[in-house]
């Protein structure tokens, strides 16, 4: 299994799940919004640029064969 594949795979898991309990102590306002808030808005927009290259990657791959 490609390492890159994997590491695309996680950056959106550890972002959404793995980094609450660390985002919910800060209280700032971002743009309005909580920092927990705009986090969790800011992680769609990071899991949609590594599914992206994720659909970049296999695309690739499929052209090949």
């Amino acid at each position: 299994m490609n390492p890159v594949k994997v590491i695309l795979t996680l950056i959106p898991f550890i972002w959404t799940i793995g980094m609450i309990p660390f985002v919910n102590r800060v209280k700032p306002i971002v743009f309005g919004l909580p920092f927990l808030a705009f986090w969790l808005i800011a992680g769609i927009f990071v899991a949609f640029i590594c599914i992206k290259c994720l659909y970049h990657i296999d695309s690739k791959n499929n052209q090949d064969s």
